[in-house]
């Protein structure tokens, strides 16, 4: 077993006492769990954007909360359900953590475009919720400064210190206010997304929890991606600003009136579920400054977290650059990254890092960079988020746990952030796009226990077969001649296939680090000569999967999708009015899927995963994949 998938069953083993449906604090923290309470609280949300706090008691189900929704917001609640991230909740309530956000969706199977979404018609409805006007939905100690500033907010708000609304960005955005009238915060309602029901710029014509910008990214979840990026900058190594969850009432959000979003006129006092972000005073942004004069270690720390989250939206807008021309530091500069709305997709999808071609990125690492990265746990994070954000989805995770061990990987063996960078980019050709590196160890990895299962299962005629799945929205056949086409080599085995295999990759690692050692007394015996081959056959497999793949096309579709303009195509015309979701999203191809495999199937995926990773590095090293010329258009959603 690879040492990150043993150390993840060592970690399940310590933990399993601490997990519970309450949230309580076991990283980061020395609370112990939470006592369960005789009432708990949630935040029921529609798929148009309306908020009800509600009151459990310990002897409320599913059906009896749908009745109290019934009731409180006038909408028939009997074709619908109540979900948490993935989990379509049945009846049992006791695995939902107090003040944890649900959203109520009308079933799909009973949706059309004819079908009117689940809204309250306005009927007492602030009166029925007894929460204050901004709660925090969390309990991790890191939101202890968050809490500082809702004081200062509600006391601002009570004083007759409104919110401004922002300009810019495609999104719903707020700015509020101290009682000095200074910016303190940045609030970001889910429902005000691009393309959500409540959107004030008139980008709408989804619900939530469809598909937003990117296909990955569902509308109504941005918000649940920042809190996650900043409760992922441990020691706040990257400098992300404090961010939380919240629900949060004022009159000054947006509601709009009908499918077409017109919007309200006569505001009223509307709650709302909302990231919101301490506001960070800002002298530029790193599009209107000289990347040049960046410091290094904040170039590379901001692109460790980006590389771990799989940022697909790092552009200059959202760096923040803060001047430091006091206590001698003039010249100097502070680099604060903001908007990681697009992070943590649902699959691997393109990064967008506008840091991968400065020059601070092809300096190695430092020692404490180093440091740092070697700590990095993504099974405890992943584990963390599900406490904090039970909302939060598997393939989320799962994406968060690749990328991390990729990046562990790629530092132990001296690569710098920029060739980590470009081993992560999809590669356009033309107007055609590519896997990336990343992606084709990942489909490797995939199809090797897959393999594994086929042995065990043989076909009939005893030919082995092989797919793997695209998120591209229809059926794929592959034929016979394609099949060919793909086939990687195997490499050589002795003895029975699945035994042979698996101790293959369990000594890839260590073989490719040290030289053969005779092998006398290990359940794989051979000699040096074969040990060589079986390395520099697995060496090659991810070089012979990119060159395969290059030239397959399945019907009249390829494995290079049209992507380039379609990338852009939603950033360059925007205006006020009212835009078609179909017509605006733009087009994402998905090369790898996560979300398919069982808990058995992940982990074997991981095992392989990680023993592929070493003779990609090689590659990469020894210069077999060759330089990449790939054309970044600036393909970045601002919000």
């Amino acid at each position: 077993m690879s040492p990150e998938v043993d150390k993840r069953v060592h970690y399940q083993m310590e933990v399993v006492t601490c997990r519970g449906p309450l949230s309580g604090e076991y990283y980061g923290n020395k609370r112990l769990e939470k006592k369960h309470s005789a009432k708990r609280r949630v935040f029921v949300q529609t798929e148009t954007g309306s908020v009800l706090g509600i009151e459990l008691d310990r002897s409320d189900n599913v059906h009896t909360l749908k009745r109290k929704l019934r009731l409180a917001l006038n909408v028939p609640t009997d074709e619908s359900s109540l979900v948490c991230g993935d989990m379509v909740l049945k009846n049992d309530l006791s695995i939902v953590r107090n003040d944890s956000p649900l959203l109520l969706t009308r079933n799909l199977m009973h949706r059309s475009s004819s079908t009117p979404c689940l809204a309250p018609i306005g009927r007492d409805l602030q009166q029925r919720d007894q929460s204050g006007p901004i709660e925090v939905l969390g309990y991790s100690d890191k939101f202890a400064r968050t809490k500082q500033l809702v004081v200062d907010i509600v006391k601002a708000i009570r004083n007759d210190i409104d919110p401004v609304p922002v300009h810019g960005g495609l999104g719903g955005a707020y700015y509020f206010r101290n009682c000095h009238g200074e910016n303190i915060a940045i609030v970001k309602p889910t429902d005000e997304e691009p393309y959500a029901p409540n959107n004030p710029k008139g980008f709408v014509g989804k619900v939530l929890g469809q598909p937003g910008l990117k296909r990955s990214v569902r509308v109504g979840e941005t918000g649940f991606r920042e809190v996650a990026a900043f409760l992922l900058d441990h020691s706040n190594f990257a400098n992300v600003p404090d961010t939380a969850l919240v629900k949060i009432t004022h009159s000054v959000f947006n509601v709009n009136d009908g499918v077409k979003g017109n919007v309200h006129q006569n505001r009223k006092q509307a709650s709302k579920i909302a990231s919101l972000q301490q506001f960070i005073p800002h002298d530029f942004d790193a599009s209107d400054y000289g990347t040049s004069s960046f410091p290094v270690a904040a170039v590379h720390r901001i692109g460790i977290l980006d590389v771990r989250i799989l940022n697909t939206d790092r552009h200059g807008g959202n760096l923040l650059v803060r001047k430091l021309d006091d206590a001698g530091r003039f010249g100097q500069v502070e680099l604060v990254p903001i908007d990681h709305g697009l992070c943590l997709p649902e699959s691997l999808e393109d990064p967008y890092f506008e840091w991968m071609h400065w020059p601070q990125a092809s300096i190695p690492f430092s020692d404490d960079e180093l440091a740092y990265i070697s700590k990095l746990d993504p099974f405890r994070d992943s584990d963390m988020l599900r406490m904090e954000l039970p909302m939060f989805r598997e393939a989320c995770l799962r994406v968060l746990v690749i990328c991390t061990i990729f990046l562990k990987g790629a530092a132990e063996f001296g690569l710098c952030l920029s060739e980590i960078g470009e081993m992560m980019s999809r590669e356009f050709r033309g107007h055609e796009e590519e896997p990336s590196e990343l992606e084709l160890i990942c489909l490797e990895a995939k199809k090797l226990f897959q393999e594994e299962i086929s042995y065990c299962e043989p076909k009939a005629g005893g030919q082995e077969e092989f797919q793997f799945h695209l998120d591209c929205g229809e059926e794929l056949d592959f034929t016979p001649s394609i099949e060919e086409k793909m086939e990687i080599s195997r490499t050589p085995r002795c003895g029975s296939k699945s035994e042979n295999r698996r101790c293959l990759l369990s000594k890839l690692v260590e073989t490719a680090e040290e030289d053969v050692e005779d092998s006398e007394g290990n359940e794989l015996s051979l000699s040096s000569d074969e040990c060589t081959n079986l390395v520099e056959d697995c060496v090659l497999n991810v070089s012979q999967l990119s060159t395969s793949m290059k030239n397959v096309s399945i019907g009249e579709k390829s494995w290079r999708h049209v992507g380039l303009m379609q990338k852009s195509g939603y950033v360059a015309g925007a205006s006020s009015g009212n835009r078609s979701a179909n017509e605006q999203l733009p087009m994402s191809s998905s090369f790898v899927k996560l979300a398919d495999m069982n808990e058995e199937e992940w982990m074997q995926f991981l095992e392989n995963f990680q023993k592929l990773l070493r003779p990609a590095f090689g590659n990469r090293k020894a210069g077999n994949v060759g330089q990449r010329q790939r054309q970044r258009l600036g393909a970045s959603c601002q919000f």
